[in-house]
């Protein structure tokens, strides 16, 4: 019997557990050291979570702002004094139970899969022992919940450990009333006055799903706009929406502190002002989860923000020892993650591998409506970091966006002067996520508009206008203006 590779992955995310089921696929022995259960933060308190409970959210907007358009009767016995009340309500304790259920079922179903491929999960806390020994191997020390230790041999590490949300000093969750990110799914009633701080993605998904659910929220924004990361059309698009939802968004306001006063949070600006709310949920980013890990003494090197620096494929700068996900800094995306770990095993074991192209990701804002983008952005054509031809088309022309009472939103696409091929795209929209998809197969395969616009489309459908904008832009290629 020939030689059996060892691997060992610590954290088990996205970017561990996928990398678990390539190793073993291609034949390693592979251990998973994972503490809070296969499936990580993303399946377990971020992602999965978050997008159930905009399911949830989701249900209640459409209904709320579509149904009189629609047509649609609601049979509603409220008296007559209470006639303005709201006639759907949410359970935020049931949801919140359906929302820890999935997230758990969903934890059970990947650790299931890793081991019937063959891996080995161990619950408890890795850390790298020292630098690389002569034959090349690596030593990991693994601290169990009971407060045993092992040590494991590895050929090669994978270092998938996450991140967790950052606090501000005088701001520190206590899980009731001033929450971080993870804490919100224990509540079991809908916060009355919630005060978000943080407009990037988690911010305005949390602060659209609450005002959605029935919260009264407030936004707390020290930059110019929401989500100033995304395309400056599409912030603009959803702000709009906030502010015509009712929802307070405080632009150019940086939160100092938070702290409870009675069943009340009291929210301090830098500018002095005191907002108060019921709850407050910080959003104010995100940190590495990598020290106490033995990672410099081993030769990792670290940014000076904590993340692991890595190359195009997943390599530290310490030989045998590779990383992924949110622990990289790279792009704090799941399938990103996944793509990383994937990439870090078949770069080891000898397989065919492709460097991580940042170029064809494609990713979306669960805000609604939806913010979907893949390529080059909006921030890379108006920096000059590439020529392209831009074309937005609103949804609100859409024959089925005007069907299904759908009024916010567009499709727009980057595409290169002359060849016209397909660099990058935005579609927001109910559902981008899924709408989006289209464009990203044009950008990883370098299609062009032309092609794109001749490739038949349903009628009516929302990507009918991906089409309509694409045949646009093939018609100024041609020197013809539209």
């Amino acid at each position: 019997m020939g030689y059996v590779t060892r691997i060992v992955i610590i954290g088990g995310g996205p970017g561990g557990y996928e990398a678990a089921l390539v190793a073993a696929q291609l034949g390693a022995e592979v251990t998973v050291v994972d503490c809070d259960g296969l499936g990580g933060a993303s399946v377990l308190t971020d992602c999965v979570p978050s997008k159930t409970l905009i399911a949830t959210a989701e249900v209640m907007t459409t209904f709320d702002s579509s149904y009189q358009e629609l047509g649609i009767i609601v049979a509603d016995d409220t008296p007559p004094l209470e006639q303005a009340a709201r006639v759907v309500g949410v359970d935020l304790g049931k949801v919140n139970r359906r929302v820890k259920r999935l997230a758990l079922a969903q934890s059970h179903d990947i650790t299931a899969s890793v081991t019937r491929a063959g891996a080995r999960v161990m619950r408890g806390r890795g850390r790298l022992e020292g630098m690389q020994a002569l034959d090349g191997s690596r030593k990991v020390v693994v601290r169990a919940v009971d407060g045993n230790e092992e040590t494991l041999t590895a050929d090669a590490v994978l270092i998938a450990t996450g991140g967790h949300p950052r606090e501000l000093p005088d701001a520190q969750p206590d899980g009731e009333r001033i929450l971080n990110w993870t804490q919100v799914y224990d509540l079991d009633e809908l916060p009355e006055e919630l005060i978000v701080v943080g407009s990037g993605v988690t911010g305005a998904e949390f602060a659209g799903a609450y005002q959605a659910l029935g919260s009264k929220v407030t936004l707390v924004s020290s930059r110019d706009r929401v989500l100033p990361g995304e395309d400056p059309d599409a912030a603009a698009v959803l702000e709009d929406v906030f502010r015509r939802r009712g929802m307070n968004v405080m632009a150019r306001s940086r939160a100092q502190s938070a702290k409870r006063v009675g069943d009340r949070v009291e929210v301090t600006l830098a500018d002095g002002r005191v907002i108060t709310g019921s709850h407050c949920l910080m959003a104010v980013g995100a940190i590495p989860n990598s020290s106490g890990m033995g990672l410099e003494e081993a030769g990792v090197k670290l940014r000076e923000s904590g993340h692991i620096w890595t190359d195009k494929v997943s390599r530290t700068t310490a030989p045998g020892v590779y990383a992924a996900g949110d622990v990289t800094g790279v792009f704090a995306l799941a399938s990103v993650a996944a793509m990383q770990g994937r990439i870090a095993m078949y770069h080891f074991l000898g397989d065919a591998v492709a460097p991580l192209n940042l170029k064809t990701v494609s990713s979306n804002v669960f805000t609604d409506p939806e913010i979907a983008t893949v390529g080059y952005t909006q921030a890379d054509v108006d920096a000059g970091k590439i020529d392209a031809r831009v074309v937005k088309l609103p949804l609100l022309r859409n024959p089925r966006a005007k069907m299904q009472g759908i009024r916010d939103g567009f499709v727009k696409i980057f595409s290169r002067p002359g060849t016209g091929i397909v660099v990058g795209g935005v579609v927001v929209a109910p559902r981008a996520s899924e709408l989006i998809h289209p464009i990203s197969i044009a950008v990883d395969n370098n299609l062009t508009v032309e092609q794109i616009a001749n490739a038949f489309t349903v009628y009516p459908s929302l990507s009918g206008s991906i089409a309509e904008v694409a045949r646009q832009l093939h018609t100024r290629k041609a020197g013809i203006e539209a």
